[in-house]
């Protein structure tokens, strides 16, 4: 998570003398960055995946399923030469620490070859390896689970051992503190956003409504009085018929699936994180998996606003908010004794770049409203205008984004062969943030060798998408073999499985691909992608909710390239018979001319329910309102996302020799497997099979213990554990076909 350094983190109260400083040498960075890799133009397209898992203590006996807190050891162990390394490097993964002590990231230790087809089958493979390293350093009884939030955190003894949350960096009603990452950097980025707003973060969602729900919190205690900050509920943090949360690691603490992947120069990245940005709250309703937080269920399906709510360091003052009683609107902002309360009207005009009037911090920086969190969905689009496509419109970035006008003159102005107006405008809007964590070796750098400045800026913009330029190394480095112009997919879910996972990798990746190949026009404005967030949250948005996006007939490509590159191409490839043609056609028996896909297997005239197909469109024509299901398996005029993988895995990824009909049994095997990973998505998006939010608030809702309350309560906690664990390993026949549905579940369970 981020950039973790060693040595002494700076109180924020001191480290705060030092915002202007990281800015300005993390801009100077930046510059060296781009100089030094203005060059690269023919990368391969590499990727990775990031799976996060918790540690969950299972105790079978008292039927109790606790977050453990103190095997983070192990973590250590898998790193360390002369304990357990062997085992990371013998099978290529590599661990790394997470927010949560409880946490444990696992990666790929060297990036996949996107051009490889073999890698897309062994990317499930090594995230098998990962779990079963893991598991291999933990007793028994605990297990690494891919949970997305875990169902009683922050519900009394929710830990193991157990711990009460009196902790001074978070100051939480409800969290330890020894649920965060022992390196100093994660208690002291907790205390720092907290100190920095001037008062806890405030966490709301919406009770689920149930026959015998109260609508009230009540695990709120009202008698503690350890610090000022247990007041705050009471006088306007929380809110009546919501669940409410005060800590950093209600949000930080879930976990996700995050996907990067390199271009092969700057313009290549930047047309793929555009394209991209349109399919982020798509991907984040299809993997909807966190309807639980702090043992309610909630009325909502997904973790992102939460984890936006915990890291939001906005002062009351940067997000228009009246100040409770007796707080400072500035909060923790280096403000001088002159600039007095009364000073600030909440009702001011600001200027183009969001800047308040005659307001700015002791360093000179203007202060400003900031309208989101800074972990939250992108703001502007980078601009394609350098690379082939020149689909960007400049209207298109239409909602009210800051910007850091010092920072934007210093790239644009002074450097304007490296950044145009949309490349200075996009980290601008980045520098409009300060730094959270500053360890006092780390003040002074070399900014010709060292991009930590940067990076403290960058990797604290926790967006839906995260553009990555290149690091800065020594001069003679040959650089063809570091990390080049990258994006970063970041708002799925992660899921119970490897298979699972795998499948959303796939997804993403492949899809990265194809848009590289195809260069289809997804660009809609940037208010539409935020109302898809906003819908992206709602209970089984995936079947309920329509989703704003490009026309269908404006993707810029021809339905008819597509016809027969459906799910059913991989039996007509893989099974030789009376539908072999030329060595270049496609066999389309089966389909209409336009495309329209007639008895097939994906769902897509499935009798699941699903909005009605009448579409919305926008005043201009070139957007509409459509379905989850539309979108990823197309209709009578748009072939859908699968279509566009199906394509490139026939035409690019095959071998040359088996291009037409396969001959190969490990190539078989492995097209077979891609094959159900494209039919998982595409069953959820059709409503054949659930989402993994779906399936959890099911068994609640089922579960004998369960008293229509809204509540999670022990046994049924420890009882959805056991499930995941079954449904993890795939011990439970019945578990996985509830889960996975006939078709893709008897092939998990057959493939044993």
């Amino acid at each position: 998570m981020g950039l973790l350094s060693l040595g002494t983190p700076l109180d924020w109260h001191d480290s705060r003398h030092h915002n202007e400083h990281v800015r300005e040498h993390g801009i100077i960075q930046l510059i060296n960055m781009f100089k030094q890799h203005a060059g690269r133009t023919q990368d391969t397209f590499l990727w990775g995946d990031e799976v996060e898992y918790m540690l969950v203590d299972i105790d079978e006996a008292e039927k109790t399923a606790k977050l453990s807190i103190d095997k983070d050891h192990i973590l250590k162990s898998l790193n360390d030469e002369s304990l357990s390394l062997h085992k990371s490097v013998d099978n290529n993964i590599s661990f790394h620490p997470e927010y949560g002590r409880y946490m444990l990231e696992g990666t790929p230790a060297s990036p996949y070859n996107g051009n490889s087809l073999d890698d897309y089958v062994y990317v499930e493979k090594n995230m098998i390896k990962r779990r079963e390293v893991s598991e291999s350093e933990l007793p028994a009884h605990i297990k690494p689970l891919t949970l997305t939030t875990f169902p009683r955190m922050g519900c009394p003894n929710f830990t193991s051992p157990c711990a009460k949350p009196i902790g001074p960096a978070s100051q939480s009603l409800f969290l330890p503190d020894e649920i965060i990452n022992r390196h100093v950097r994660f208690p002291t980025l907790t205390a720092n956003i907290r100190k920095r707003r001037g008062c806890k973060v405030a966490i709301n969602l919406p009770i689920y409504p149930d026959i015998n729900t109260k609508l009230l919190d009540d695990s709120i205690p009202h008698n503690r009085d350890l610090f000022d900050s247990d007041k705050e509920p009471f006088i306007g943090a929380s809110k009546p018929g919501h669940v409410y949360m005060d800590s950093m690691g209600f949000g930080m603490g879930s976990s996700c699936l995050q996907i990067t992947m390199q271009a092969a120069n700057i313009d290549e990245a930047r047309y793929l994180y555009d394209t991209l940005a349109p399919i982020t709250p798509i991907m984040l309703s299809l993997s909807a998996a966190a309807p639980i937080f702090k043992g309610f269920l909630v009325n909502q399906d997904v973790r992102w606003n939460v984890v936006s709510g915990a890291v939001d360091d906005r002062t009351f003052v940067e997000r228009n908010s009246e100040p409770y009683a007796g707080y400072n609107v500035f909060g923790g902002l280096n403000i001088g004794k002159d600039q007095l309360l009364s000073s600030v009207d909440v009702n001011q005009t600001l200027n183009e770049y969001g800047d308040l009037k005659n307001l700015k911090t002791d360093d000179g920086k203007p202060i400003q409203r900031v309208p989101k969190s800074r972990y939250d969905s992108i703001d502007n689009y980078l601009g394609d205008g350098s690379y082939s496509t020149s689909y960007f419109n400049p209207k298109l970035n239409d909602i009210q984004a800051p910007i850091n006008k010092k920072v934007f003159d210093k790239l644009h102005n002074e450097h304007p062969e490296l950044f145009d107006t949309y490349l200075a405008n996009h980290f601008a809007h980045l520098f409009v943030r300060d730094p959270l964590v500053l360890f006092s070796e780390r003040i002074n750098q070399d900014d010709e060798l060292e991009n930590d400045h940067f990076e403290n800026i960058q990797s604290t913009n926790w967006q839906t998408l995260r553009f990555k330029p290149p690091a800065l190394y020594e001069n003679g480095t040959d650089l063809s073999t570091k990390p080049g112009w990258r994006v970063e997919f970041r708002p799925m879910e992660i899921q119970l499985t490897d298979f699972e996972n795998a499948a959303y990798s796939n997804f993403i990746s492949l899809l990265s691909k194809a848009i590289i190949k195809f260069r289809p026009n997804l660009y809609i404005p940037i208010s539409k992608i935020e109302r898809n967030m906003k819908t992206a949250h709602n209970v089984d948005s995936v079947l309920e909710d329509k989703f704003w996006f490009k026309s269908l007939d404006q993707w810029n490509l021809n339905n008819n390239d597509f016809i027969g590159y459906d799910l059913s191409w991989f039996d007509r490839y893989l099974n030789a018979g009376n539908d072999e043609l030329g060595h270049d056609e496609v066999y389309i028996n089966g389909y209409s001319r336009n495309g329209a896909i007639i008895n097939q297997e994906n769902g897509n005239r499935s009798s699941a329910k699903t909005v009605e197909s009448i579409n919305e469109v926008d005043d201009e024509g070139t957007d509409q309102k459509y379905t989850i299901n539309e979108i990823i398996n197309g209709n009578d005029k748009f072939p859908g996302l699968i279509r566009l993988i199906i394509r490139v895995i026939a035409n690019d990824l095959l071998p040359a020799q088996q291009s037409h009909h396969c001959e190969s049994q490990v190539l078989a095997k492995n097209l077979i497997r891609i094959k159900h990973y494209l039919l998982l998505i595409s069953q959820r998006a059709s409503g054949k099979i659930p989402t993994t939010a779906n399936w959890i608030r099911a068994m609640v809702l089922n579960h004998e213990s369960y008293e229509r309350d809204s509540k999670v309560g022990v046994r049924v906690n420890y009882d959805l554990v056991q499930s995941a664990v079954e449904i993890t390993d795939l011990l439970n026949r019945e578990l996985v076909l509830s889960f996975f549905g006939e078709t893709v579940g008897e092939y998990l369970l057959g493939s044993l």
